[in-house]
């Protein structure tokens, strides 16, 4: 992967808090409904709380009920990679950081429209950025 963003494990322990280096560099999971972001509804621009990047615009936030943010789409399509997934005995798409790489979560196919799709994103990855 060639990212713009790169860092040794103890700059980035440095420089994220505890929960955020798990989720974005060790693809941790946090518990459904325990994220900052799950029920947040404030405008503006969701970046990643690992290198600033802009991923998901509020306008394509959606309540999915899985205690997870969850987007339609991202805001710039370039700014998130995915990549099959098989952890856990289990065959998903994650979504990553195009710019450092970070761990955001997973991308589903039972989503609204248009896209149909979901991107379920922990909160600890993203940092909300009102001003856009």
């Amino acid at each position: 992967m060639d990212n713009s963003v790169e860092a040794t494990e103890q700059e980035w322990r440095d420089r994220l808090e505890p929960e955020q280096f798990e989720v974005l560099r060790c693809s941790a999971t946090e518990p459904a409904f325990s994220g900052f972001y799950w029920d947040c509804h404030d405008d503006g621009m969701y970046r990643c709380s690992g290198c600033g990047a802009e991923l998901f615009d509020s306008d394509t936030k959606f309540d999915s009920g899985t205690g997870w943010p969850s987007f339609s789409a991202p805001a710039v399509a370039e700014a998130v990679e995915t990549h099959e997934d098989r952890s856990h005995g289990m065959v998903r798409v994650e979504a990553t950081c195009k710019s450092c790489g970070g761990h955001l979560g997973h991308v589903f196919n039972d989503g609204p429209g248009p896209t149909g799709q979901r991107w379920c994103i922990n909160s600890a990855s993203l940092s909300l950025d009102s001003n856009r």
